[in-house]
């Protein structure tokens, strides 16, 4: 009986430990895209797009691959230069995707910003991001 305690016991602690760090690793990553917007930094974004990735901009939507990407938001950074980024909404989906919803303020134009979060074998990425005039 006791060994039966013991092992259910270590059991729960796993499954919580397992999400715990998968929610850590999450957050850490959100934190990291949300930096790199704020400072319009799109190397520091596409190290954390996955391999392809759906990416909508002003002119600009579609599926792309990772280097792509970087190109098309370093073009939208220039021309739309940081003013500030705030993160309004976050949560989790039914499949453990993590989603952020923000605010991209340029000098002059407001954007709806939006990115998916997603595990893919046992790594965090960005799997979509959009940038939408408000």
């Amino acid at each position: 009986m006791k060994k039966q305690l013991i092992i259910s016991f270590l059991f729960v602690f796993a499954v919580f430990f397992s999400l715990t760090s998968n929610l850590v690793a999450q957050n850490s990553l959100a934190g990291e895209v949300s930096n790199a917007i704020k400072n319009g930094n799109s190397k520091d974004l596409a190290k954390n797009f996955y391999s392809s990735i759906d990416l909508t901009v002003p002119g600009n939507e579609g599926t792309f691959s990772k280097s792509q990407a970087e190109l098309i938001v370093k073009d939208f950074f220039t021309k739309n230069p940081p003013k500030s980024f705030a993160i309004n909404h976050q949560g989790t989906s039914a499949d453990g995707s993590q989603y952020s919803i923000g605010t991209y303020t340029s000098s002059s134009i407001a954007y709806r910003t939006y990115f998916i979060i997603k595990k893919f074998s046992d790594t965090y990425y960005i799997q979509q991001i959009q940038f939408e005039q408000q």
